[in-house]
């Protein structure tokens, strides 16, 4: 999670992004397979969607900057 917050280290960004949707998806499928209601799983579904806007977004900048650094 810190690897995230840092503004370095792009490699490592990439697998703590990879590590928090593998962590979320075995959370939901776990709610699931114990047999709990499906709105247990709606928080690790918006926890999922939180994490793949915030790789979208922090991608996004990177053309971004990437873009302005070469003109």
């Amino acid at each position: 999670m810190i690897a995230i917050l840092i503004p370095k280290f792009p490699r490592l960004k990439e697998w703590a992004y990879a590590g928090l949707v593998f962590d979320v998806i075995g959370a939901t499928y776990s709610q699931i397979a114990v047999g709990n209601p499906l709105t247990y799983t709606i928080f690790p579904i918006v926890i999922l969607g939180i994490i793949f806007g915030s790789y979208y977004l922090y991608h996004k900048r990177l053309t971004f900057n990437s873009k302005t650094i070469n003109k």
